[in-house]
């Protein structure tokens, strides 16, 4: 027999903002779709693990939902789906949506770079018996979690003759696997007294490439000729080809379940392609909207947005353009009827270092999307804190969808800090409010996210497209 609720429980219900496990809202066929949706997206980290091979596979599976690439120019209607890819690196797709756009678009912008390990420009040494590769590391990583972890060499180098080569060392069943030892604990006395930031040195983050000298005794660096008569072999490249050449160090293991119950997913690189995911498959799912919806695909946001392929370049502004153009529309006024969803990774709650956590504003694991109202750090240095109206506005989209969502801030009080694209969006006149998916051990060579999370991210892209 149910029990009566009180006046107050039920005045409770009506004020209290509910922060609970998504779980208990699922049913059988929702659950269904998650986990559809969520083999679909370990595929996909799978196949991008740079951001070079996340913009071939999102242009790969954008095409089979009909986006063709985009020429200036060209006749436009609602309904049409095109895409541009910024170099390779990143991407622009739009679905044309019936409303001018001097009423604005609405944008899911989302980056594909990660923390990594790139080659340096020369690379290739020998010491101590073995070939190796120097390092020069990428975002921001914690240098200890490299060591011991199994890599994998991914990447394009343009040689000598022009000709552009894909490298991948470690990315098929049979490759070989490259690594970087950690110090024994019988010899790591003195190093484990140092801070944790400073107990690994970057210009030892050196990758051992092999340990079989050339088979000729009468030359010099056996092991360093020996690595590249074997690259040389399968690629055609020099010791000059790494000048220019863009090689990572990845991890090599595929993405996979997490937990017994399988309710989670680890893998590398899920900041930020969880929410790239994301904001792709919300797009395809747009079919004529009434603002035109368009996803952007970042790269180098870990580093600062900087570059022709990051948020702060002029790509974006050239594309929606040029998309003006042939809709006889004005940029800055698309811009500020505009409405940006910045999405990006949180730090999701972890009660195993719950120090640093403010736990009545943090995020957490099966509670959906968290919205961030503001990033930045200390005293919101470098954020672009949204208004009431533009977190109003999302509120409201997010509810009428169903989409579960709470929200949170980056950790405590000046416990340190972060930020997403969405300053940059903010600066070119767009309302832009941050909203991702929670992550345990972000940065880190093996992140873990929540399957009703990511799944709720792509809830929420689709509802802002279709808003």
């Amino acid at each position: 027999m149910t029990e009566e609720k009180t006046a107050a429980k039920l005045r409770q219900e009506e004020l209290f903002l509910k922060k609970e496990n998504g779980y208990d809202k699922m049913d059988e066929t929702s659950l269904a779709a998650m986990d559809g949706y969520c083999e679909g997206y370990k595929q996909f980290l799978n196949d991008a693990k740079t951001e070079r091979e996340a913009v071939k596979a999102a242009i790969s599976l954008a095409e089979k939902e009909g986006f063709v690439p985009f020429r200036r120019g060209m006749d436009l209607k609602a309904g049409d789906r095109i895409y541009v890819s910024n170099r390779g690196k990143a991407l622009m797709l739009a679905v044309i949506g019936a409303r001018p756009l001097d009423e604005g678009i609405n944008v899911g912008a989302a980056h594909i770079d990660s923390p990594r390990l790139d080659l340096k420009p020369c690379p290739l040494f020998e010491d101590g018996g073995f070939s190796l590769l120097k390092t020069h590391y990428y975002g921001g990583i914690r240098k200890y979690q490299w060591l011991s972890v199994p890599l994998e060499l991914r990447g394009t180098v343009i040689r000598g003759d022009g000709v552009p080569v894909e490298v991948s060392l470690g990315g098929e069943p049979g490759d070989p696997f490259l690594v970087i030892p950690d110090l024994l604990p019988h010899l790591a006395g003195a190093q484990s007294e140092k801070p944790l930031g400073k107990a690994v040195d970057p210009e030892a983050l050196n990758l051992f490439l092999g340990s079989q000298p050339y088979p000729d005794t009468e030359v010099s660096d056996r092991l360093k000729l020996a690595a590249l008569d074997l690259l040389n072999r399968k690629y055609g490249i020099t010791e000059k080809d790494f000048l220019s050449a863009e090689l990572c160090a990845v991890p090599a293991y595929p993405a996979c379940d997490v937990g017994l119950d399988r309710s989670m997913i680890g893998a590398y690189g899920q900041d930020d392609r969880v929410c790239g995911y994301a904001a792709l498959k919300g797009l395809f799912d747009a079919r004529t909207p009434e603002k035109t919806a368009v996803c952007v695909l970042a790269d180098k946001e870990e580093i600062g947005s900087m570059g022709v392929g990051g948020m702060q370049s002029q790509a974006f502004d050239t594309f929606i353009d040029d998309l003006c153009g042939c809709l006889g529309a004005h940029l800055r006024t698309c811009f500020e009827n505009s409405f940006c969803l910045s999405a990006d990774v949180n730090a999701g709650y972890d009660p195993n270092f719950a120090d640093v956590y403010d736990k009545r504003n943090s995020c957490f694991i099966n509670q959906g999307i968290t919205l961030c109202k503001y990033t930045g750090s200390r005293g919101k240095s470098g954020a672009s804190d949204a208004s009431a109206e533009a977190m109003g506005h999302i509120r409201g989209i997010l509810d009428r969808a169903d989409v579960l969502w709470n929200v949170s801030e980056l950790g405590k009080i000046e416990a340190g800090g972060g930020g997403t694209v969405a300053l940059h969006m903010a600066n070119r006149n767009i309302d832009t409010v941050d909203a991702g998916v929670p992550v345990l051990g972000m940065h880190a060579p093996f992140e873990v996210t929540g399957k009703l999370d990511c799944y709720m991210m792509y809830l929420a892209m689709k509802a802002v497209y279709g808003s």
